[in-house]
């Protein structure tokens, strides 16, 4: 684009002004304001900013404007889940979090058949980075399964659980343009070659459904696994591994996770998977920099109590949702979430009682960083895209821009048009 097509281009975007409380990544601005022109923040400062610069005014009144919110790991919502393998499961999904404040997010997968995840793999290159077909934004895949630990299998299907082999993961590579994060159990034989090919197309590694030790852990953050999946869930401790060892108590993925440094970690806040001492002692050991919120949630986001199925409606894993939990059908086991992002932010505040703009940038700027799209994504900052939300005095959900466009509102509140 020529400096004249970008003007002419500037001069036709909408501008649209919002004023009031920013959410910024390390304070609140309490009375400023955020221009967006087009598909970009263009401006973000003190005061109340001037109207006659915009096309439309947003007045916040008690609300909040908030970076769109980045889910690293989701596996559906509204009655479809990823793993369905359709468009119009993949769309319903988008849409149901673009309800719940997500812009962006990264489609999981489960454990699967080989035909059933290289269709979503597909799929999903088709919608990458496509809002205006989705609502939001899939910024690629999260290969999720099936190269997990049976003992830590949570509520994936046992059945299609299976080691790593060359020439089933070299069909998945071919999709690593579109494949973001890579999960794995470290202790699997063939884990580290998977790994090491994982590394070798630019796919980010991460450490997850396993009964690894600390050691084992270290070694594949030696290999170049970065992150550890849902931390306290569907892992090993020490109090497991002493089951097989007695002594010296070793420990396993969860104390590698809160000692390591060099590792990034997630949690689901929705008050059912984690008490609040576990949500600050995560935090506390791991940082706003190196602790991002998660939904994990299924395809019963926003449906009534009843049975749905974890992943694809073929071979997927029956579950129970019971006075709004995910239960595994024997009950004795959680089977992801059935929240939303902005749930996340809400219960992660209320049970650790940190400052809203450090709980936001858990899920905004700390998800993008570990993926790599900070430098686009997850904080009100000029140049970036204008992913926006629109939160009332109780974090509740009222408006959801993506690329400076009205993707998602409540009615609650009514823009001034100039």
């Amino acid at each position: 684009m020529t400096s004249t097509d970008q003007h002419v281009a500037e001069k036709t975007a909408i501008r649209r002004l919002f004023r009031g409380r920013l959410v910024l990544p390390d304070r609140i601005l309490e009375e400023g304001h955020l221009l967006t022109i087009g598909d970009r923040i263009a401006a973000v400062a003190a005061g109340p900013g001037s109207a006659a610069d915009a096309d439309q005014v947003m007045e916040l009144g008690d609300g909040w404007l908030t970076p769109g919110f980045v889910d690293l790991h989701v596996h559906g919502g509204a009655g479809a889940d990823f793993m369905d393998g359709t468009e119009s499961a993949l769309v319903t999904a988008c849409q149901a979090h673009l309800r719940h404040g997500t812009t962006a997010l990264l489609a999981t997968t489960t454990a699967a058949w080989k035909e059933q995840i290289l269709a979503v793999l597909a799929l999903c290159r088709r919608y990458w980075n496509c809002p205006q077909k989705t609502g939001l934004r899939i910024l690629g895949v999260h290969f999720y399964g099936p190269y997990f630990a049976v003992a830590a299998r949570g509520c994936h299907p046992a059945a299609p659980m299976r080691l790593p082999q060359a020439d089933e993961y070299a069909a998945f590579l071919e999709f690593a343009d579109v494949m973001v994060t890579a999960s794995l159990a470290p202790e699997l034989p063939g884990a580290e070659a998977f790994a090491r090919a994982c590394l070798e197309r630019g796919v980010r590694v991460n450490i997850g459904h396993s009964q690894a030790t600390a050691a084992q852990v270290m070694e594949a953050v030696r290999w170049g696994a970065r992150h550890v999946d849902h931390l306290f869930c569907a892992m090993s401790d020490k109090t497991k591994l002493r089951r097989t060892q007695p002594y010296p108590m070793r420990g396993g993925v969860l104390e590698a996770t809160l000692l390591l440094d060099e590792v990034t970690t997630e949690v689901i806040a929705d008050g059912v998977h984690l008490s609040g001492d576990l949500l600050k002692l995560a935090l506390k050991c791991k940082g706003p920099d190196r602790l991002a919120l998660v939904t994990d949630c299924n395809r019963a986001l926003d449906l009534p109590d009843g049975e749905y199925r974890f992943g694809p409606q073929e071979g997927g894993e029956p579950f129970r949702v019971h006075d709004g939990v995910a239960l595994t059908l024997d009950g004795q086991g959680l089977a992801s979430s059935v929240r939303g992002m902005d749930w996340m932010v809400r219960t992660f505040q209320r049970l650790t009682g940190r400052p809203l703009w450090e709980v936001v940038r858990l899920a905004t700027l700390t998800p993008a960083r570990i993926i790599g799209w900070a430098d686009h994504l997850g904080s009100l900052e000029v140049n970036k895209l204008a992913d926006l939300v629109v939160l009332d005095a109780n974090l509740e959900v009222q408006q959801v821009y993506v690329s400076g466009e009205l993707a998602w509102k409540n009615e609650k509140l009514t823009p001034t048009r100039r």
